[in-house]
């Protein structure tokens, strides 16, 4: 954790993504590969940050810190603590949208406007998140990768098994 300052970034990234485009994401996990669409109409920023971090390494070797059955499986923290982020911070978007199914991918904040690099992928509906997390794509192919990661819970306050982690994540535009 105390590392991230020598890995983050001073301010969000520019926009760079074109909302007409469609990004496809291969998160590339030890027990599989996932692959997602990403919703860049629907949440640019989200898809903006996501789309930056992924090419430049940020989410390589990174834990799933918090994987709770039935509800999520979050990432994003390269300190594996559940307390880090990039450096920045955005706002959230697409507060329409619900979850309604699994395989939503969404970012993880700490309340309202503090998205940053921590994302998670549903297990279920989950309408109790509705309106207060950026929706920002869904998984296509390896919800059962997804649904085989190890259980933990760091807020537990027992001893946690190794976590399965995000060799690397590729991202194809079209």
């Amino acid at each position: 954790y105390f590392l991230l300052p020598q890995k983050s970034y001073l301010a969000c990234p520019e926009m760079t993504i074109d909302p007409e485009k469609t990004y496809m994401v291969t998160i590339k996990t030890e027990k599989g590969d996932v692959v997602l669409e990403l919703y860049p109409k629907q949440a640019p920023w989200a898809v903006n940050s996501f789309v930056f971090l992924a090419r430049q390494g940020w989410f390589d070797d990174v834990p799933f810190h918090r994987v709770l059955p039935g509800f999520v499986a979050q990432g994003g923290d390269p300190s594996g603590s559940g307390m880090g982020g990039p450096g920045y911070q955005f706002d959230n978007e697409n507060a329409e949208a619900v979850f309604d199914r699994a395989g939503l991918v969404a970012m993880a904040n700490s309340g309202a406007n503090t998205n940053g690099s921590q994302f998670f992928i549903t297990y279920d509906a989950a309408p109790d998140l509705n309106g207060g997390y950026t929706i920002f794509g869904e998984v296509l192919e390896g919800m059962e990768v997804v649904e085989s990661l190890t259980a933990r819970d760091p807020a537990s306050g027992t001893e946690l098994p190794e976590a399965d982690r995000i060799i690397s994540i590729k991202i194809t535009e079209k």
